[in-house]
């Protein structure tokens, strides 16, 4: 389970608690990391550009260290198509897989996120499915984020804001099905599921989900559609320090 930015190392057990330990199977063991340098929050283009390459690079050290797939733990999905072109292990996405899914769930689902600026994360892999006609709305809270605290200390705000945010796309907007905008928003997911009048998807626990069956059923992606290069330079990256 790959995060696109670099974390502290007590940060990753809040990424880690997302998986229950219910739906753990013998003889997968899950590992969360983050990148080794690269983007902060995910906020611009430029930080997608740098995630996407540092993505790359911790996908590829991966295959070489013996992981049988590798799920990008975020809804930016940074690094997927690269990655898909690099290796042959299964790679997948948590906003490809969340959205695809959203699709058997009903016909029109909405995004729910934190903050305004994510948007382009969204409008990148919706675009390149042709799904704009199957989203009802993408709507903020006006929070900003923190990737590394995830929601922590901000439930009594947050979770009532995201609550309300949920109805009015429901109820406003025709969502048959809600999206948690972010991997970091997943202790919300317990409280919107028992509030909402519909499937309220969690994309990162999704996404891992979908990581099994591909492993189980020894599925991974068509090299016609992600054809390898001609060269990888694997010493591109040699000289970028690592943040934590």
């Amino acid at each position: 389970m790959l995060l696109p930015v670099p974390m502290p190392p007590e940060a990753l057990p809040r990424f880690a608690a997302q998986i229950p330990a219910h739906l753990m199977r013998p003889g997968i063991e899950v590992e969360f990391f983050g990148t080794r340098s690269g983007a902060y929050i995910l906020d611009s283009l430029y930080e997608t550009a740098l995630a996407d390459a540092m993505v790359a690079e911790a996908g590829m050290r991966a295959e070489q260290e013996g992981y049988d797939a590798i799920c990008v733990n975020s809804m930016s999905d940074s690094g997927v198509a690269p990655l898909r072109s690099l290796l042959k292990i299964p790679v997948l996405g948590s906003a490809h897989s969340s959205f695809l899914t959203a699709c058997m769930l009903g016909k029109k689902f909405s995004i729910i996120t934190m903050w305004e600026p994510w948007k382009l994360l969204y409008d990148k892999i919706i675009t390149a499915e042709g799904l704009h006609h199957r989203v009802a709305s993408i709507r903020s809270i006006g929070v900003r984020p923190d990737t590394a605290a995830l929601l922590e200390g901000k439930e009594d705000i947050v979770f009532g804001k995201l609550e309300e945010a949920g109805r009015r796309a429901v109820d406003e907007d025709g969502a048959e099905v809600l999206i948690l905008g972010s991997t970091t928003m997943h202790r919300s997911h317990a409280h919107l599921i028992e509030r909402m009048p519909v499937p309220v998807i969690n994309p990162g626990l999704v996404a891992f989900e979908l990581c099994v069956m591909f492993l189980e059923l020894g599925l991974t992606h068509s090299k016609k559609a992600y054809p390898p290069p001609e060269r990888v330079d694997e010493q591109v990256f040699t000289n970028i320090p690592k943040r934590f």
